[in-house]
């Protein structure tokens, strides 16, 4: 049976970070520590991180994704120097990692992951999911997933970001660290359950960009033009500009069908670009030629209300049930006022303390701020952007 430990700092050297969160997760008593995921911002060393997880943890799988600023069961931090860590006994799992994961390759990638987890480890009936947020489809991973698996799994994780520029970002695994890689963990422990939701809170405005060419993930052509150039029009943005200045304000939205809509309370299902190719953008995921995509912009009220909705909507699920750990994908472009870091506190201070045990005390929590997040939808594993995204495990 699996037991989850967590802990968070924020602490300049990286090597003490790892050191100080291992001791508050699990003292002196490390034995039996057999997995370890780590959450990171980039300035830190990922090399020494996972030196360092390892000295605490010789036998352990250590895992570690960067990001734009933690979510522990501390709170909410977004320095350059933070780590969080969710600390894992036990023996029901599996773990496979890929290098040189890219939008092209991603279905394929995943697949021999995928595969590989289904050879070694029998029973696994959920999957934690961490790659590259820059250059990849996840709809692609999601399908891999599902064809080794099927539709029941349950798919839950994110994409690793940098400090909301796009430029690099990084995966490490044991002793590696990766630019362009992904890992998947399979639990198989059969007391566990997962429960998983995400909302945004966004609303649409003006009228559509209509992707007229593209081929897989990658859009060449808004309305018969160059994608890039008029993406940065639309926007009002200059022509130098970077894909990290377009993501505070650049949220894409593609339409729901109902149910889904209505599901969602939101009848868009947000999609971000986190790099170009001269003119090419690479999207999230792929897309088809005539989708119309409608720009978007956060309705402050709405991201906390609907937010509040989740929470509550989970948690009445979860009746009856004990929650063990929550794994948590936040998008790095939300909050009333985007970086204030008073208004990101009160958010996370709202989806944590209902999920309180009864001694009053948060659950083990490892949440980051990335570049993308995956949920069900629709009871159907669903990528989304721009979301805070929940996975409460529970027995």
């Amino acid at each position: 049976m699996l037991s989850f430990y967590s802990a968070s700092a924020r602490i300049v050297n990286s090597r003490r970070a790892v050191t100080e969160c291992m001791e508050i997760a699990l003292g002196e008593n490390t034995a039996g520590c057999s997995l370890i995921i780590m959450h990171a911002s980039m300035g830190h060393n990922f090399n020494e991180l996972l030196d360092q997880a390892r000295l605490h943890a010789p036998d352990a799988n250590v895992l570690l994704a960067s990001c734009c600023g933690v979510i522990g069961r501390e709170g909410v931090s977004e320095s350059m120097k933070d780590i969080a860590m969710m600390a894992i006994k036990g023996n029901e799992f599996g773990v496979a990692h890929t290098d040189d994961f890219y939008g092209h390759n991603a279905y394929e990638k995943t697949l021999a992951m995928a595969r590989e987890l289904k050879s070694t480890t029998p029973g696994i009936q959920m999957l934690y999911f961490m790659g590259s947020g820059i250059d990849t489809d996840n709809q692609a991973v999601i399908k891999a997933c599902e064809e080794v698996f099927g539709s029941g799994v349950t798919l839950f994780g994110a994409t690793s970001s940098d400090n909301m520029k796009g430029f690099i970002n990084y995966q490490g695994v044991n002793d590696r660290v990766y630019t362009h890689g992904a890992f998947l963990v399979g639990f198989a422990d059969p007391s566990l359950s997962v429960e998983t939701q995400a909302t945004h809170g966004f609303v649409a405005v003006g009228e559509p960009l209509v992707v007229t060419k593209t081929s897989g993930h990658v859009i060449k052509e808004f309305n018969g033009k160059p994608a890039w150039s008029e993406y940065l029009r639309i926007l009002g943005l200059p022509a130098d500009s970077t894909c990290g200045d377009t993501i505070p304000v650049g949220a894409l939205g593609e339409k729901l069908p109902e149910p889904l809509a209505s599901e969602y309370r939101n009848p868009l299902l947000l999609r971000v670009v986190t790099s170009h190719d001269g003119e090419n953008m690479h999207f999230a995921t792929s897309i088809a030629e005539g989708t119309p995509l409608w720009l978007t912009t956060r309705d402050e009220a709405l991201i906390f209300s609907e937010m509040d909705h989740m929470v509550q909507a989970m948690k009445n699920r979860l009746t009856g049930k004990q929650v063990v750990a929550v794994f948590h994908a936040d998008c790095l472009a939300r909050g009333r006022f985007l970086h204030n870091r008073i208004i990101k506190e009160e958010l996370v201070s709202r989806m944590q303390y209902p999920f309180y045990n009864e001694s009053g005390y948060c659950p083990p929590w490892l949440g980051m701020y990335g570049f993308g997040e995956f949920a069900r939808l629709g009871g159907i594993n669903t990528f989304h952007n721009y979301t805070t995204a929940l996975y409460v495990l529970y027995r």
